[in-house]
């Protein structure tokens, strides 16, 4: 393993997936033993599921959230937010690095602590294990505010991660398949861009961008890549 020195960078970039927030004991989607492997996506996770019956599919998420709860960051994301000015762009709606620290997050599906309101726009933050109310001020249900299967990606927030990472030098991708699109051109257009790239992921991925490639959990091997020479 090459040993980095964050000091030698001018913007480092973290791009995380599932197997990031895996590592805590949060199940992930798609993988073996994920959520939607249990569960029908069609009846808890998309626009006509939540217009038929909002109540259900807002206790869904309340478990999911409960769960989130009852997890913890791991050193992983504690040595991510070790380096203050470094930038995370993250597929997972969980909200781990910002409650290891992280200030400077970018959540390209959203999160599960906010909740907005499709007739008047109004977004709120509840980070209880219950939701506080399900309904806005204005009478309306309250949906998650996360990307739902069907939705459109938030074209703002994915134009301000490509600037991000059109500008950083050192860009590491860990826990992400890199199959899904739009994000799955991050790493590519970070090497285009001329940064250093990195992938993290205990499974092969089959993408052919990084200049180094670790099979690894990131708790064990951030601490080892960041590690200071002796």
């Amino acid at each position: 393993m090459k040993k980095i020195n964050p000091t030698a960078y001018q913007r480092i970039v973290f791009f995380t997936g599932a197997g990031m927030s895996a590592e805590s004991g949060i199940p992930t989607y798609r993988g073996k033993g994920g959520f939607w492997s249990q569960c029908d996506y069609e009846e808890y996770a998309c626009q006509e599921a939540f217009e038929r019956q909002p109540e259900k599919v807002l206790h869904f998420h309340e478990l999911r959230r409960q769960a989130v709860l009852d997890c913890e960051p791991h050193e992983g994301h504690r040595v991510i937010s070790g380096m203050p000015e470094t930038f995370v762009i993250t597929q997972n709606i969980d909200g781990m690095h910002q409650r290891a620290g992280s200030k400077k997050v970018i959540e390209l599906h959203g999160s599960l602590w906010q909740l907005r309101c499709e007739e008047c726009e109004t977004m709120k933050e509840d980070f209880g294990r219950e939701y506080e109310t399900l309904r806005c001020d204005c009478g309306c249900w309250l949906r998650p505010a996360i990307t739902w299967f069907g939705d459109r990606l938030d074209e703002v927030v994915m134009q301000q991660a490509s600037e991000i990472i059109a500008s950083c030098d050192l860009f590491i991708s860990i826990g992400t398949s890199g199959t899904v699109w739009p994000a799955a051109g991050f790493p590519e257009l970070a090497r285009q861009s001329g940064a250093y790239c990195i992938e993290i992921n205990p499974e092969p991925s089959g993408a052919t961008s990084y200049h180094q490639t670790i099979r690894g959990k990131a708790g064990r091997v951030l601490p080892e890549l960041f590690a200071r020479e002796t």
